[in-house]
This record gives structure tokens, C-alpha cells and sequence, in this order.
């Protein structure tokens, strides 16, 4: 048999928490993540700052270590306005909904195996049951609620379109990931998280399910309205988007929101498709997986979570921002339609290893490169431009039947002016008139 049997081990076993163990996880869990926005957004500044060659923040604290914190400091002192035509109950819960539902998805998250906590052998993990990749995309899914009652609320038109098109990205790209995972729980035969990083112990998912890791790479930078898909916030287009009219801390709460989300789909990333907390390969080998227990796996999870990381930081000073046309294309003609034939690709192989001893690799492989070229292929095949209809005549358009004028509508015209008529006929007479020989001219007859 392959090395790559779907056969799933033990998931966490969390048989000896008691109340304050669990204490202790979720308050780490939480300090964990406002100390990594915190870095985020100075990593985030460095990295762009030395890509466009500037030096980035550098003043406040080493290396400008404590810019993140000036800044924070910045929007809780700062003076907090209230729209007079909000409504005032969903303004303030709107925040609210996008930060709460971000904090939960760390909830089923491995960081590292089974260690003694305080003399209580206990996974570094706060919880997990068999569909907890489920319970991750339904708590994404209802952080987009945030961001809509927030654009409604406001009672105003640019922070309105930014949260409908926030709704419709969510829709488009949660689709294409969703799809994306379900090759992996092919292959692990499980949706608990815990489950498929052990089933990650011979080959991380990365490799033989390649197209799936790209798709989901794609995906979750429109997820999370990251460039080049930061089409909700578009500044050219919106002003700021569905935050236009917040300030001061429930603007902070969005931002922090956004932060934490990246954390988030870097950290799924990481556990599906990079090995989770697994060290990686040759560090794995040294002393029989001696870098696998303990402590340790903490800091390869934490690496793998900043790689993905970086990735967005990449992007943002990498690429420029859709047009809101290419962007829905993209996710609907392109993505989804990938994600479909590779779901049935690995269903079909995993049918096929059941009747006949085939290399993995080799199929997956081979179907990967298939599923990638056909999808650099249909980027580059130019669409039919649709039928042109033959123009009429032009409508003529009344601008002042409603009682005040109005400017016509693409295939209607004004009436011609009765006063440019007039002085048309005035101009064509004055020059159909003959005029007087001047004295400097001579006459012809003598």
C-alpha cells in the first residue's frame, strides 16, 4: 500500500482539562492574536516600506517596534463621532459581530500536540470535534454580517455599496474555498482538525494536492478583502468603504477584525495543507521527531503562520486592485469551475486506490498539472465581444416635462433650440447677401 493511507489517527484527546486549563487557553488564545495584529501591522509597514525602498517606521521604540502601539493609542484617545442619520443600536453592534466572530476560529486551531500544562498533560489546542473545518467557515461566514450592518447602518451611500460588495465577495470566494478543503478531507478522511494535521505525519497536503493550495491561497486573500481584492474599501471608489463613517475605536474594531481574520486563514492554511505544528522535513528526521513534542511545534506553526502572512504583505505591494467586473469573473468563471474538476479528480483516485494499487503522487500529481494549466490557459482566452445592435433614431427627449430640467438619457436627444435655429437662419442670411464694393477696390468697367 502507499505510505499515503487514508487510514485517520487519534485526534486530541481532551479527557484531562479541567475549567482553569481551559481558562488559561482561551485567554491565550486572545492575547495571542492582539499581540500579533499589533506586530502584523508594523511587519506589514517594514515589508512595504523596504519593497518600495524607504525606510518604514522607525522612531517610536527600536526599530519602530511601538509604532503598532502609538497608533492604537491613537484611536482610543481619538474623539468618537456618531453619524446623526445612523441607526444607533446596529452602528455600534456592527463592530462588534465582525471582532467576536474573528476571535472564535482560533477556538479549533492546533498549535502543537500534547504537552504538561501545570502538571496537566493537555493538547495545545482550546477544542475540537470531527467537523470543526465547518465550524471555521460558518464563523467566517458570519463576520461578513458585521460588515453589512455596518455599511447600513451608517445611512450613507459609500460605506452602503462597500458592504454589498463585501456580501457578494463572501458569497463568490467562500464558495471557491470551500470546495478547495474538500480535497483535503478526502484525504484525511476526517474534518477535525487535530485529525488531518496527524494525517499530515507522512506528506504535508500541500504537495500532492498542489491545485487545491493554490485555489485556497486565491481564495482566502478575497475572503479576508485583501489586495488585490480589497473591493469593499476601494478608497478611488468609495471614499473608505463600509468604514467611512467610523472613527475612533469602532473603527479600530473593523481594523482589528481584518488583522486577526489574515491570522486566521493563514492559520487554517497552515494546519490543512502545511503539516500544522509539524517541523518540516529534514528537522523532522533529527532524533526520531524529537523537534515534534514538546514545546517546539509551537515555533514551526508560528513560522508557517507568518509565511502566509508575508504572502499578503507580497501581494499588497505587489499587484494592483481589480476592476469589481474582472474580480466576480474571476471567482465564478474561473476558480469555482477549477475547484468542481478537482473535487472529482481526487474523488475518482480515491475511488480507483480502493480497486487497484496506483501510486498517489504520481495521479495527483499529473491531475494537479492538468487542472493548473487549464487554468493559466482560460486567464489568456479572450471573450466574444457581444452582438452589436444596429443604432435607430435617437428618442427626442423632452427635458422639461417633469417641470425642471433634466439631462437625456444614453439614446435620447434634445429638441434643437429654437434659439439656435434662429441664429443659424440669421447667420445664413447675413452671409447669402451681397455687399458693396469698398472705395480700395477698383471697379471693372472703367
Amino acid at each position: 500500500m502507499s505510505p499515503l493511507v487514508t487510514a485517520v489517527q487519534a485526534g486530541a484527546d481532551f479527557s484531562n482539562d479541567t475549567w482553569w486549563i481551559v481558562l488559561i487557553k482561551a485567554v491565550g488564545i486572545i492575547v495571542f492574536l492582539l499581540l500579533s495584529v499589533l506586530f502584523a501591522i508594523w511587519f506589514e509597514r517594514k515589508v512595504v516600506a523596504r519593497m518600495q525602498i524607504r525606510p518604514g517606521p522607525n522612531v517610536h521604540g527600536p526599530f519602530g517596534l511601538l509604532q503598532s502601539l502609538a497608533d492604537a493609542m491613537k484611536l482610543l484617545l481619538k474623539e468618537d463621532m456618531t453619524v446623526r442619520a445612523a441607526d444607533k443600536v446596529i452602528y455600534l453592534v456592527a463592530p462588534m459581530i465582525s471582532v467576536f466572530s474573528s476571535l472564535l476560529v482560533f477556538a479549533v486551531i492546533p498549535i502543537g500536540p500534547e504537552v504538561s500544562m501545570f502538571g496537566v498533560v493537555t493538547p495545545l489546542q482550546l477544542t475540537d470535534f470531527p467537523v470543526a473545518v465547518l465550524y471555521i467557515l460558518a464563523a467566517a461566514s458570519v463576520g461578513v454580517y458585521g460588515i453589512v450592518l455596518g455599511g447600513w447602518a451608517s445611512g450613507s451611500t459609500y460605506p452602503l455599496l462597500g458592504s454589498v460588495r463585501s456580501t457578494a465577495q463572501v458569497i463568490s470566494y467562500e464558495l471557491a474555498m470551500g470546495m478547495s478543503l474538500v480535497s483535503v478531507f478526502i484525504m484525511s478522511g476526517s474534518m477535525s482538525t487535530s485529525e488531518i494535521v496527524n494525517a499530515q505525519a507522512p506528506l504535508w497536503w500541500f504537495i500532492p494536492l498542489l491545485p487545491a493550495f493554490v485555489l485556497y491561497l486565491i481564495s482566502m486573500a478575497g475572503e479576508v478583502n485583501r489586495l488585490p481584492f480589497d473591493l469593499p474599501e476601494a478608497e478611488g471608489e468609495l471614499v473608505g468603504g463600509y468604514m467611512t463613517e467610523y472613527s475612533s475605536m469602532k473603527f479600530a474594531w473593523f481594523f482589528l477584525a481584518e488583522y486577526i481574520n489574515m491570522l486566521n486563514v493563514s492559520a487554517v492554511a497552515t494546519t490543512l495543507f502545511f503539516g500544522g505544528w509539524r517541523a518540516p522535513w529534514p528537522i523532522s528526521a533529527i532524533n526520531d521527531g524529537m523537534f515534534n513534542t514538546g514545546y517546539w511545534p509551537v515555533l514551526w506553526f508560528g513560522v508557517k503562520l507568518w509565511f502566509f502572512m508575508f504572502l499578503f504583505v507580497w501581494a499588497r505591494g505587489t499587484l494592483l486592485r481589480f476592476r469589481y467586473d474582472q474580480f466576480m469573473k474571476f471567482g465564478w468563471k474561473i476558480l469555482i469551475p477549477a475547484a468542481l474538476v478537482w473535487v472529482v479528480a481526487v474523488a475518482l483516485v480515491q475511488g480507483v486506490r480502493r480497486f487497484a494499487d496506483v501510486d498517489l503522487r504520481t495521479l495527483l500529481i499529473v491531475l494537479g498539472a492538468i487542472v493548473v494549466v487549464g487554468v493559466v490557459v482560460s486567464m489568456f482566452i479572450p471573450e466574444k465581444a457581444p452582438p452589436t445592435e444596429p443604432e435607430g433614431e435617437p428618442e427626442e427627449f423632452d427635458a422639461f416635462a417633469d417641470g425642471y430640467p433634466v439631462p437625456p438619457l444614453p439614446g435620447q436627444t434634445l429638441p434643437p433650440s429654437p434659439r439656435r435655429a434662429r441664429v443659424t437662419v440669421e447667420a445664413t442670411v447675413t452671409a447669402s447677401e451681397p455687399t458693396a464694393p469698398s472705395a480700395d477696390e477698383e471697379d471693372p468697367r472703367g
